[in-house]
Formats: structure tokens, C-alpha cells, sequence
């Protein structure tokens, strides 16, 4: 058992250690310590992942850490639950995190504040690792906050730019909306149920099935002042579990943190968007499964919302120009098919997605810090171009997180990439499904597929081809990172190539009930497993099909014809435009809610504040003692005939009082 609590407490003894004894032990020593200690974390992740999810039996391990809360009818212990889906965020949380360690010493080196980003990255890895091993609601809830805690923290660690701080608390408020529905669905939960604990949870679900016959249960329950049926509470649970899911996973809607957090160093956007934060929406709904399978309506949603994401995010990606943020709208594409594939039931899809996706993500991010570096600190690509020769090493590393990405690979074969298995898996069984929205899903996740291509290749074609557009100064400068940079390109380059053939028959394959063994819960009648594959051959070929089309695109408009762009982008101003301004949602938002926030501040501050609590309370009293005090203090002058003329008009003022008083 001490080697589970190892993976999630080694972590957190590396950020202590950084943040408290980081001045006195120097940066070099934090860097060494707190990646060692993830290194040994990674290997041991490794172990159980192969243990747990290829080993016989092993169902749910349980381990005990102490007791938490034991009060009324609420019994929560710290517990570490150890099963095949905690086995594979282990792998995908700890991997990624390591070689963001690794890198980060390459990355950061100039940076006089590493021991202070070490532990940042440290904190936020144990916080995750709480999330995903947590046994009931109120501890995932914990990690859940803690990894907010930690984004606010590395997304502002320069924190002397406006434009970080502002990130930081951008971040960090969005995902406070989501998570204001994630309490009222632990809250739910408990109404429901009567505990917070999964194995009770989910055992109790089963009494929600409906009857033979039966719309639904007859029981009416009283959920926050409504009187709902079983299947209606069922439902309203599962929304508000799914609403801090998205502020998470940055679904459409609560998506607009996601790419003002490119603010942050290059190491934390991959930490952050590959493996960790933006995949605990993913992760929660997956281990919820027991709910939002007793929930159509719910799952019906949740497509909706991931469809719209994928489509939503691939058009502002088309025409952004600073390298990070086309990679975060990627991130927040990718999210999308994510939830389609959990809101159509094929949940192991949505993890394997969720694994393929961490390696070849954090290769593109850490591939284009290793291009950041080279330009001394450029980002926009129309100032780059022509690399390719110059950092060979980081173009191919980019171009074979590209190729898996964009999904290459030939359809009814196991020839291709990571992505190419894990993503056609998706939109086949969004085809598949029987969901009252699966044709609309899965043709926006087809017309994703094909923008996803275009604006891949033409971040590599802008980046590393053509003439470069950089200065002199800035070509002549140009060159390779060190290996500290280059290694964790080339494991993350060998995820990104074999992770999908590898894994697929056991994530969403033949050997799927052997390897999840119960990890992931599905009904009788979800039968997504067999539907998608007897899809038509067409519907196998159109990704394929998407793909190569972008690619030939994006060719052709950066390569063939570079004058193009600007010709279309002139023809068509406002699309682009509205495009380039994200569908114009900061702005939106900023008229709605900061706006309006800051008036009602503003108001507040000038009628409240100044005009009653400065008047009346007890600031205005202050104010008018002091204002009684200074009139006192004149008395005071220090002459002592007015002392003496004060004392006379004191004793005419006595005699007068009792002289008028015995006349009475």
C-alpha cells in the first residue's frame, strides 16, 4: 500500500521542499528534487498501470490515509481508490508532469524565481493526483479546488505583467462558475443518496433504473425546492455535475480562460492543457458514469455542448497567429470530442482520447517552447518561417505531434498515429449512437476534423517553411534547445506515435471489459461498443477524407499560393474578423458581467461607502472626533492670560448659574 501513497504524496514533499527550503538550498537543488521525485512517481505509475490494468482481479483497490469528517449523516475517509481508470490518469497526470519537470530545467534556466515555479508545478501535480484518486465527492472536490489553486498560481507566475495577473484571475473566476454547480451536485448527490462516497453512490444508483414499462421511478424527492421524479432528479444531479465540468474542460460557454492562460510560462500551458487540469472535466464524468448512464437527457447534453466546442474552438483556431493560442484552441477542440464520445456512452473512447491526446499535446506545447526559445522569445508565426533547417530536431518533433493530431493514418488498418485511432473511434461512434443529436455531433466533428488539419499544417507551414520573416539579428541568433529540452520531445514524439496502436483494443476494443474491469459503467442496452463497428465504409473514410483535405488546403494557401490568405481574409473581413476575435465572447462577457459588475462596485462604493458608512458609521464618527478634537486642540494656545481669561469667564459663569438658581 506505501506504493500508492508514494505516487500521490512524493509530489507534494518535492513542493515543500522547493517552496520552503528554496532560497536556502538554491535553484539547482529544487530542480534536481522536485523532478527526481516526479521521475520516481512516473516509473511507479507505470507499474501499477500494468499492474491494475493487466493484472487478474484487482477490481478497486482501497487504500486508507485517515479519518476526515465523521459528523451527522456525513462519514468521510481519505482514501486513495486505485482501479483501472485511476491507473491511467496516474500514467497520463505523472508522464506528462515529469517531462514538464525535465524540460522546465532547460526551459526556465534563466529565471531567478525556479525554485518558487518548481513547487508551483509540484503543488499542482499532487492536487491533480488528490483529484483522481479520490474515493468520494468531497475529496475530489478538494483536488478539484487545489488544482485551481495552482493554475491561478503558474498561469500568474510572472506576475509583474498585467497581462498574466489579469490571466490568472480570469482562469480563476471562470472555473468558479463551474464549480459553483459542481457543489450543487455534490449537495444533489447527498439529497439523493444520503453519502458522498462512490461505492455507496453507486450501488444506491441502481435503485433510479426505471421499471419494466415504466417512464420512470414514482418516488417524488425534493431537490433544492423542487418536487422531481426520479429520473428528472437524476438528471438535474447530473447537469449540475457536468456544469463544473466545463468550466474545467473549458467547454463552450466557460471556455474563455482557456487560451488567455497561454500568459503562463510554455511548460505550465502543457502541463496545464495536455494531462492535468482542462482533462478533470473529462475524468469526473467518466467516473460518474453510474449517474449519467441512469440519465439520457443528461448525456444527450453533454453531446450537444461537446460538439459545439470541437466546431466552436476549430474555427478560431483557423486564423489565430500566435503559436500557443492555435495549440490551445486544439486543446479545447479536442476537450469537445472528449465529451461527445461520454455523452454518446462510448466512455473508453473519451479516455483513450484523453491518453493519446496528453502525449502528442504535450509534445506540440513543448515543441513550440523549444521554437519560442529559438526566436528569443517571438510567438507570432508571421514572424517566423524557414526554421525548419536551423532546429531540426524541434521541426520533426512538432511535425510527428502534427501527424497525430491531425489524425494520419489509413482507415480499417492499424497503420497510423496516436490520434488517428483514438479520434475516429470518436466520431464513428458518435455516428453510431442513437442520441436525438449524434447527426448533428458527428457531422460538426467531421467539419472539425478538416479544420483541425488546415490550421495544424498551417502553424508548421508558417513556422518552419517558406522565407524567414524574423529579423537578421534575430536568424542569426537562431538555434537548437539543449538535450534537458530535446529528450522529453523524443519520449513524448514515441507516445504520440505508438500510444494508439498499443492501446486501442484494450481502451475500446476486444480486451475492454478484461482491462476497465468495472472502471467505467454502462447499461445493458448501451451497446455503443458493437454499433460503431458496423458503421458504413464511408463513415470510416470521411476523418481520412477531412483530414487530407486540410492538409492540401493549408498547402496550398502557405505553401503554393502565400498571397492567398490575405486576399480571402480582405474578401471576407467580417467572418475573419469575427473569427480572429474568438466569436467576439471576451467582449460580450466584458459588457455583461465586468461591466456590469463594476458599475454595481462603483455604486455601492459611492452610496455606501462614502455616502452612509463615511457619514454615519463608524468612519463618520471617527471623522467627527477628530473634527471636535482639532476645534479643542486651538484652546490650547499656551498664552497664559487666555488661560487666566478662561478661567475668569469660568468663575462669572458659575456665580451667574447660582445666583440666577436661588432666585427659583
Amino acid at each position: 500500500m506505501i506504493l500508492y501513497k508514494a505516487i500521490v504524496f512524493l509530489p507534494l514533499i518535492g513542493a515543500l521542499i522547493a517552496g520552503l527550503l528554496g532560497r536556502q538550498i538554491g535553484a539547482k537543488a529544487s530542480e534536481y528534487i522536485t523532478s527526481g521525485l516526479m521521475i520516481v512517481t512516473a516509473v511507479l505509475s507505470w507499474v501499477v498501470f500494468v499492474n491494475v490494468g493487466f493484472g487478474e482481479g484487482h477490481e478497486v483497490i482501497k487504500v486508507s490515509v485517515l479519518r476526515w469528517i465523521q459528523s451527522g449523516g456525513i462519514d468521510v475517509e481519505w482514501s486513495l481508490r486505485i482501479d483501472t481508470l485511476t491507473a491511467v490518469m496516474l500514467v497520463v497526470v505523472n508522464s506528462v508532469s515529469t517531462l514538464v519537470h525535465v524540460y522546465s530545467i532547460g526551459y526556465m534556466h534563466h529565471d531567478p524565481d525556479r525554485p518558487r515555479f518548481f513547487s508551483y508545478l509540484s503543488l499542482f501535480t499532487f492536487a491533480m493526483l488528490m483529484l483522481v484518486t479520490s474515493d468520494n465527492l468531497l475529496q475530489m472536490f478538494f483536488g478539484w479546488e487545489g488544482v485551481g489553486l495552482a493554475s491561478y498560481l503558474l498561469i500568474g507566475f510572472w506576475f509583474k505583467k498585467p497581462s498574466a495577473c489579469a490571466a490568472a484571475m480570469k482562469a480563476f473566476i471562470v472555473n468558479r462558475v463551474g464549480d459553483f454547480g459542481f457543489i450543487l451536485g455534490i449537495a444533489g448527490v447527498f439529497v439523493l443518496f444520503g453519502s458522498i462516497n462512490f461505492e455507496t453512490i453507486f450501488a444506491a444508483a441502481q435503485s433510479y433504473l426505471p421499471a419494466e414499462g415504466a417512464e420512470g421511478g414514482e418516488a417524488v424527492i425534493n431537490l433544492f425546492g423542487m418536487s422531481l421524479d426520479k429520473a428528472n432528479a437524476m438528471t438535474a444531479v447530473c447537469l449540475l455535475l457536468f456544469m463544473g465540468a466545463m468550466g474545467k474542460s473549458a467547454q463552450f460557454l466557460l471556455h474563455t480562460w482557456l487560451p488567455d492562460a497561454m500568459e503562463g510560462p510554455t511548460p505550465v500551458s502543457a502541463l496545464i492543457h495536455a494531462a492535468t487540469m482542462v482533462t478533470a472535466g473529462v475524468f469526473l464524468v467518466a467516473r460518474m458514469s453510474p449517474l449519467f448512464e441512469l440519465s439520457p437527457d443528461a448525456l444527450t447534453f453533454v453531446t450537444l455542448i461537446g460538439a459545439i466546442t470541437a466546431f466552436f474552438a476549430a474555427t478560431v483556431g483557423l486564423v489565430q497567429n500566435d503559436i500557443k493560442r492555435v495549440i490551445a484552441y486544439s486543446t479545447c477542440s479536442q476537450l469537445g470530442y472528449m465529451f461527445v464520445a461520454l455523452g454518446v456512452g462510448a466512455y473508453g473512447a473519451a479516455i483513450f482520447h484523453l491518453f493519446t491526446h496528453a502525449f502528442f499535446k504535450a509534445l506540440l506545447f513543448l515543441g513550440a517552447g523549444s521554437v519560442i526559445h529559438a526566436v528569443d522569445g517571438e510567438q507570432d508565426m508571421r514572424y517566423m518561417g524557414g526554421l525548419r533547417k536551423h532546429i531540426p530536431l524541434t521541426f520533426w518533433a512538432m511535425t510527428i505531434g502534427t501527424l497525430a493530431l491531425t489524425g494520419v493514418g489509413i482507415p480499417g488498418t492499424m497503420i497510423g498515429f496516436a490520434g488517428f485511432f483514438s479520434k475516429d473511434v470518436i466520431i464513428e461512434s458518435a455516428y453510431a449512437s442513437h442520441s436525438a443529436v449524434s447527426g448533428f455531433a458527428f457531422a460538426l466533428l467531421v467539419i472539425a476534423a478538416l479544420f483541425t488539419s488546415f490550421y495544424s499544417w498551417r502553424l508548421a507551414f508558417l513556422t518552419f517553411f517558406g522565407k524567414p520573416r524574423a529579423s537578421a539579428d534575430v536568424m542569426h541568433h537562431v538555434h537548437e534547445s539543449p538535450m534537458v529540452m530535446l529528450a522529453p520531445l523524443a519520449l513524448l514524439a514515441l507516445g504520440a506515435v505508438f500510444a494508439g496502436v498499443a492501446f486501442e483494443g484494450y481502451f475500446f476494443g476486444h480486451e475492454y471489459g478484461e482491462f476497465w474491469k468495472g472502471a467505467l459503467f454502462t447499461l445493458p442496452e448501451n451497446e455503443i461498443l458493437e454499433q460503431f463497428h458496423g458503421v458504413p465504409t464511408w463513415v470510416k473514410w470521411s476523418p481520412f477524407i477531412a483530414m487530407l483535405t486540410g492538409f492540401v488546403t493549408a498547402w496550398y494557401m502557405y505553401i503554393k499560393s502565400p498571397s492567398t490568405p490575405k486576399v480571402l481574409a480582405e474578401q471576407h473581413r467580417v467572418l475573419y474578423q469575427f473569427l480572429l476575435n474568438k466569436w467576439y465572447f471576451d467582449e460580450l462577457y466584458d459588457l455583461l458581467f465586468v461591466r456590469s459588475a463594476k458599475a454595481l462596485g462603483r455604486f455601492l462604493w459611492k452610496k455606501g461607502d462614502v455616502g452612509v458608512i463615511d457619514t454615519y458609521g463608524p468612519n463618520g464618527v471617527a471623522a467627527a472626533v477628530v473634527d471636535v478634537t482639532q476645534r479643542v486642540v486651538r484652546l490650547q494656545s499656551g498664552y497664559l492670560y487666555h488661560y487666566a481669561f478662561a478661567m475668569l469667564i469660568g468663575v462669572a459663569a458659575l456665580i451667574t448659574w447660582m445666583m440666577l438658581g436661588s432666585s427659583f
